[in-house]
């Protein structure tokens, strides 16, 4: 028997490898194949840049303090921890589901002993009988001849490689919230020693009007106008001593510890900027991106539901065998002629379940519902890059005419003061020139902030920073 049985079995895994889930073919994607106008411009002019996927973020971001924290990020964030520990259950999920397609082979070894008495004893006398069993065996395997398990093996696969996505996503995304944190704690510190600079300047007005007014060479009504000015930039060194404090709290709770103050950064400006990345051809670039990946794993496995659907409209063949060794008594089960087998193979054949077909309408619906999700997600991605590219081609020249008016609006403070102390002018010049250049420069660190910012979400949102290397 077991001659015979093991080469049936090899023929049988064999012949259980087809599946009925229809053909896979990636749908196209609903997006321009080019960025909008101004992005290729750019992107031509870069010729040094590289594809965001193809950088890995120890490289884009050069800044040695930035990358410790996102070392550290990477390390003890609890959301990528997660993540990770997903796509490890995934993994094992799958790799159950792999195992139905292989038949579970059992030992089992059972023993008996039982009294029939004289009057149900076909010899009419008391009798004692005794039974022992030695087996080796397969119980309910699915032989599957019409690709049922193969179908729900292939989706787990695509579960757990959507998964895999899932995390890549995850770190992209840490990785960018890192960087973007950071330079916002950087900017709110330049914004910070520019308010403490402005209230010193302001205090020290205020001291001199006071000492002019008290001599009778000013009116009162300059001293309250310095007041309010020192009361004013003493309001900012509070508001941004305030973001600074949120601002580590937020960059604690990512890095997932408290983050060293020495690899806090000082300034925008001390903070060694990202390097730049080309934006590719639309279908090359965003069709590499984590989250289209997992929504197209998501589609192959409403695929393969399909498969399964369609093969439960087929006859399910199940085999239980088992070949070992029995004997009525102990010491005679390895003895010769105890050899004992069975075998029992099972089909069921649907007949009339009209649950069977309202199943496969429903996994057909749940792939066109699937597609749709996929062709958004691939729309969403495309806006997000063409939304960065935007900002990137109109930031620079904004930094240009705010430098042009902080250095316009500084002299103008220069010139108003000069004649102001001269007599020559009102102290209401003066307060409108400090405004105008506090405001200026506090505009000049935003786009200072808006250009490095909009460079690492254009590195994210082109698919950028998922690599595993640690710094």
């Amino acid at each position: 028997m077991k001659r015979t049985l093991l080469p049936i079995l090899a023929s049988v895994v064999a012949l259980s490898g087809c599946t009925l889930a229809p053909k896979y073919r990636r749908p196209d994607a609903p997006m321009p194949a080019a960025w909008p106008a101004g992005a290729e411009g750019e992107a031509a002019a870069s010729t040094q840049a590289k594809a965001a996927p193809d950088i890995p973020w120890q490289e884009f971001f050069s800044d040695s303090k930035l990358q410790q924290v996102i070392g550290l990020a990477l390390t003890n964030n609890r959301d990528l921890r997660i993540a990770a520990l997903t796509v490890e259950r995934a993994r094992a999920l799958y790799n159950i589901q792999r195992g139905e397609l292989l038949p579970s082979v059992n030992a089992v070894g059972t023993g008996s002993k039982s009294e029939t008495p004289a009057d149900l004893s076909s010899s009419g006398e008391r009798m004692t009988s005794e039974r022992y069993d030695v087996n080796l065996g397969i119980a309910a395997w699915e032989i599957d001849l019409f690709g049922r398990i193969q179908s729900l093996k292939d989706r787990a696969l695509e579960e757990y490689l959507g998964t895999e996505q899932a995390r890549r996503g995850a770190q992209i995304l840490l990785v960018s919230s890192v960087a973007g944190t950071y330079l916002t704690l950087a900017a709110d510190e330049e914004n910070l020693a520019l308010a403490k600079t402005t209230l010193e300047a302001q205090q020290s007005g205020y001291d001199l009007i006071k000492r002019r007014r008290d001599l009778g060479l000013v009116p009162d009504v300059d001293l309250f106008r310095a007041q309010t000015q020192v009361d004013t930039a003493r309001g900012n060194v509070a508001l941004y001593t305030q973001k600074t404090a949120l601002d580590r709290n937020a960059l604690n709770l990512l890095v997932g510890s408290p983050v060293p103050d020495e690899l806090l950064p000082a300034s925008l400006a001390g903070v060694i900027p990202p390097g730049e990345v080309a934006p590719g051809i639309p279908s090359d670039v965003l069709l590499r991106r984590p989250d289209v990946l997992q929504a197209e794993s998501q589609l192959k496995a409403a695929n393969a539901d399909i498969g399964a659907a369609r093969a439960t409209l087929f006859p399910r063949i199940s085999l239980t065998a088992a070949f070992g060794t029995a004997s009525a008594e102990l010491s005679g089960l390895f003895k010769s002629d105890s050899d004992a087998w069975s075998f029992a193979p099972r089909v069921s054949m649907p007949i009339f379940d009209t649950r069977t077909w309202s199943a496969l309408r429903a996994t057909k619906v749940q792939r066109k519902l699937i597609v749709a999700q996929y062709e958004k997600t691939i729309q969403n991605a495309f806006k997000e890059v063409a939304d960065a590219l935007a900002v990137r081609d109109t930031v620079n020249e904004q930094l240009s005419a705010q430098t042009s008016l902080v250095n316009a609006v500084a002299e103008t403070y220069r010139l108003s003061n000069s004649r102001y102390e001269k007599g020559m002018d009102s102290y209401l010049s003066v307060l409108d020139a400090q405004r105008s250049l506090y405001s200026a420069q506090q505009g000049l660190v935003s786009l200072g902030l808006a250009k490095v910012a909009n460079t690492v979400q254009l590195y994210a949102v082109l698919g950028g920073g998922w690599n595993d290397a640690k710094p």
